[in-house]
């Protein structure tokens, strides 16, 4: 049999250290929100492969699916025959899209991709170039996704020069003495010093920002760039790659505030597990690419979308939306209490949308400094206890909890209880 050592001296001899692993376990099953090493050591997952199992690991509906799928064809390139999934899924995604007018949907593979032709869309759609992003944001690993994420380490290191035209303005945070009006009072600046908004093609925020420290962006930051986006022809791109599918108590998490943008990004949980991502937008911002100007081999694969549609029907008769809101609720209350407990590690702004939940690490109880060397001993003594968590955020601070949305209330219980053992202070 082999061990999780054995197997972590394989990985570092093949696999580039570019791609690192947040633990040294190696999955051998997993179900629901349980997942099992190659030892047989059984963990509580309370990291969703970064936010893609909503619906757990292995949803029976989702397998029955793919299943299916699998016994029909498992790819023949959208672009040489298409096929009734993709049409299908494109056609109710558009459908819960909260739109005015007719919408449109295309996929492809990663978040990456999707926001990448995202910006392409909306390029060919205006007629301009540049981009606007936020600090903190993720929007992935590639060449123009990498400038438009808006933190160095790791994401841009080394790895530059990086495509020009994108801009970031800051993104509100409280506990970091950043307001609304700061980030407005930048934009402007942004546009005075060094882009036209004429020039604007995009801009694109997370309704909740992932990798930043799961920071919810404030309804009268979205309201105001919606105006701000109407009043100079520029499009506002919604990413909900981490956000989407329920995990916020919505569909997409900028339904939170009311504000309609023009396209969104999605990936993740959209299917359960397998590699499928998508823009959904106005169909007029998404008709403006010329045929063959998007596309890829393996956008919109046939078994990612009958997986997808499976979890579609998932979030809709197990109610996860409301689920969503109700585990939220159960965690916060947790984590109120552990606030108040002198014996653990100091945890302070205790935030997010429905079961979006994060909290930060901090040096002094009652203060606001980060300690992002603790926030990572947590997670490492979590995984000792049996637990998979993960941290984010500015400073590695954030603590992310991203259990599958059909979790038992008694094994989030359990989370929770190694959760609290885990921030006990050790001396």
């Amino acid at each position: 049999m082999s061990t999780n050592a054995d197997l972590h001296a394989r990985r570092l001899a093949a696999v580039p250290r570019g791609v690192a692993t947040a633990t040294q376990i190696f999955a051998a099953r997993a179900e629901n929100a349980e997942l099992w090493d190659v030892e047989g050591r059984r963990y509580v997952d309370f990291a969703g492969g970064i936010a893609v199992l909503n619906t757990g690991h292995r949803h029976p509906r989702v397998l029955e699916a793919v299943r299916a799928q699998l016994d029909a064809y498992t790819h023949t390139a959208f672009q040489v025959v298409a096929y009734e999934p993709y049409v299908e899924l494109a056609e109710r995604l558009n459908a819960l899209a909260q739109f005015d007018g007719p919408a449109k949907t295309i996929f492809f593979t990663t978040g990456a991709e999707a926001v990448e032709n995202a910006v392409k869309m909306a390029r060919a759609a205006t007629g301009r170039s540049a981009v606007i992003a936020f600090t903190g944001g993720f929007h992935g690993r590639t060449l123009l996704t990498m400038a438009m994420t808006g933190k160095v380490v790791p994401y841009k290191r080394l790895f530059g020069p990086l495509p020009g035209e994108v801009f970031h303005a800051p993104f509100p945070v409280p506990q970091y003495g950043v307001t609304v009006e700061d980030s407005l009072r930048a934009l402007e600046f942004l546009f005075r010093a060094d882009v036209e908004p004429e020039r604007v093609a995009a801009i694109i925020i997370e309704p909740v920002q992932g990798e930043g420290g799961f920071q919810p962006a404030p309804p009268e930051l979205l309201r105001a760039l919606r105006e701000i986006c109407d009043r100079h022809g520029i499009l506002l791109i919604s990413d909900e790659v981490q956000a989407g599918f329920a995990r916020t108590g919505k569909m997409f998490g900028i339904e939170h505030s009311g504000v309609q943008p023009d396209m969104i990004t999605v990936a993740k949980s959209l299917a359960g597990g397998f590699p499928l991502s998508g823009v959904i937008g106005r169909a007029a911002v998404m008709d403006a690419a010329e045929p063959g100007g998007l596309g890829g081999t393996y956008a919109g694969p046939p078994i990612a979308c009958a997986a997808a549609l499976a979890v579609l029907d998932v979030i809709v008769d197990e109610q996860l939306m409301a689920r969503a809101d109700a585990q939220g609720e159960r965690i916060k209350g947790r984590l109120q209490a552990m606030s108040r407990r002198n014996d653990l590690v100091p945890i302070a702004g205790i935030r997010g949308p429905g079961a979006m939940v994060g909290f930060d690490i901090v040096r002094e109880r009652g203060g606001g400094e980060p300690d992002g060397a603790e926030a990572k001993a947590v997670t490492v003594r979590a995984l000792q206890k049996g637990l998979l968590l993960l941290s984010c955020g500015v400073h590695g601070e954030t603590i992310r909890l991203l259990a599958p949305l059909t979790t038992p209330d008694a094994i989030l219980d359990e989370g929770l209880d190694i959760l609290e053992a885990s921030l006990e202070r050790l001396s």
